[in-house]
């Protein structure tokens, strides 16, 4: 299975309590942080709720 790596980009003030709820179960803590996902449709799902706020830095196969 793939693997997505990205990236907090741009803060969530403003956001509505949905879309913090959505940063906060894909594991960022901190503004900038990196982390790599499985490429599954749920998690896909969760990062097009919020791609406004993310980069996708690659995807890790």
């Amino acid at each position: 299975m793939s693997h997505l790596k990205i990236k907090w980009t741009r803060s969530f003030i403003g956001c509505t309590q949905d879309q913090r709820d959505t940063i906060r179960s894909l594991g960022f803590k901190k503004l900038y942080q990196e982390r790599t996902v499985k490429n599954t449709p749920e998690i896909r799902g969760m990062v097009k709720k919020v791609i406004h706020l993310l980069t996708i830095v690659e995807d890790v196969r």
